[in-house]
């Protein structure tokens, strides 16, 4: 089989991607055997999370998809199916106290992140669910992460990249054998594969693209406590509220009401595992210990 990159199987889709940082992800050859029909994937639910003295820790990592499973399986990227059947499952575990978003993504596509971004939500509202951007979570990965509880980044660490991007294209010259080929749609079809050479297309394409970015505002709004009315400005990096998009340092994030704290990625384990962990006697503490950095290992993988 023919090797293929994870950016060929997104191409044409709407992205609420930082490119910067997830150009080198969209250019990674998908081994061959990601790219076999799913039907012979199985995903064995350990794989998505872990589960340590009613902490559970969930890695959201990579280019996000609603339901890639050779991502899923074969590099450790995130989907939205997965994320949505995660968070409902730990919301009902009552042995589940608290729960870790362990963030490391440029995001991805804006199909099927409305169903994650609820979920992380609903399981919210039940119990704590904290965020660790460690280094980067932007655009699609925000997104996600503006719906828990807390957000907390280590030094170095960004977030941010609130948008969304597509990228479209119009014949413009005849081919290499001569022929000039045409993208029509039917009559009542015009926004189906709207021409971004014509201001009727473009005129389509920013709608389309103006009302994923008012759902991406909106849910940010929602799950951070902010005015709607205020979001744009605030994230803007000029005097223009539409001068929004960047990514921020952990500082700059905090003062502008994305983030909530800076710590060490050992600061942040110590923290949330002591507030969910049963109380232990003292003889079993460093098994307990030894138990807590396994589960902070599966995050990494």
């Amino acid at each position: 089989m023919k090797g293929k990159t994870a950016g060929a199987f997104l191409q044409s889709n709407l992205m609420a991607l930082s490119t910067t940082a997830g150009g080198a992800l969209l250019a990674m050859d998908v081994p061959a055997a990601a790219q076999e029909p799913s039907a012979t994937i199985t995903i064995e639910r350990g794989q998505r999370f872990a589960v340590q003295r009613g902490l559970a820790v969930v890695p959201v990592r990579g280019l996000l998809t609603p339901n890639m499973l050779a991502f899923e399986r074969y590099m450790g990227w995130a989907t939205y199916d997965g994320i949505e059947e995660t968070m409902d499952e730990l919301a009902a575990d009552t042995e589940v106290s608290g729960v870790v978003l362990d963030m490391d993504s440029p995001g991805g596509m804006v199909r099927g992140i409305q169903a994650a971004s609820d979920a992380i939500a609903r399981c919210a509202a039940i119990k704590p669910v904290h965020v660790l951007v460690n280094p980067l979570a932007a655009s699609a990965a925000y997104w996600l992460a503006a719906q828990a509880t807390e957000i907390a980044m280590t030094a170095g660490a960004e977030c941010g990249s609130i948008g969304v991007r597509l990228m479209a294209s119009s014949p413009v010259e005849p081919d290499n054998w001569g022929d000039q080929w045409f993208e029509l749609s039917s009559s009542k079809a015009r926004a189906k594969n709207p021409d971004a050479a014509s201001e009727a297309g473009m005129a389509e394409l920013r709608r389309s693209l103006d009302a994923s970015e008012a759902e991406f505002h909106a849910a940010v709004a929602a799950g951070r406590g902010i005015d709607p009315g205020a979001l744009a400005a605030r994230l803007s990096v000029t005097e223009d509220p539409q001068d929004g998009g960047a990514v921020f340092g952990a500082a700059e994030a905090i003062a502008r009401g994305l983030a909530d704290r800076q710590e060490t990625r050992a600061q942040f384990y110590a923290r949330v595992s002591e507030a969910y962990a049963p109380s232990v006697r003292p003889s079993n503490a460093r098994a307990y210990a030894a138990k807590a950095q396994a589960a902070q290992a599966t995050a990494l993988t």
